[in-house]
């Protein structure tokens, strides 16, 4: 009867703003760094904080996120896998085949 489509940019943004709710996530980083430089992206650009790879119905995600300082990172990273599979899955209906966590900086709460 007809195809559903879902953008790259649709699953980019449900990824990104799942995972700033996330304890412990300060925001979205850009992906590329600039002479070790991150920049923090705001709540319009956080879709490009996320890397979208669909391959038939399979999804693999890169996030690049800023933490806060003092948190686990390690804790951070697993909360954020395990929450933005659940959204892309279940708001999409594909699989999250591979979710990778780039730490691009650590920020200070001023």
């Amino acid at each position: 009867m007809g195809a559903v489509n879902i953008s790259e940019e649709v699953i980019a943004t449900i990824a990104g703003v799942t995972a700033v709710e996330c304890y412990g996530l300060v925001g979205m980083a850009s992906r590329k760094l600039k002479d070790g430089i991150y920049q923090l992206l705001g709540k319009e650009d956080i879709k490009k904080g996320v890397e979208v790879a669909i391959s038939g119905r399979e999804v693999t995600l890169s996030l690049f996120i800023v933490v806060g300082y003092g948190v686990n990172i390690a804790e951070v990273a697993k909360n954020v896998i395990e929450r933005v599979k659940y959204s892309v899955e279940n708001q999409t209906g594909l699989v999250v085949k591979k979710i990778n966590v780039n730490v691009q900086g650590v920020k200070l709460n001023t």
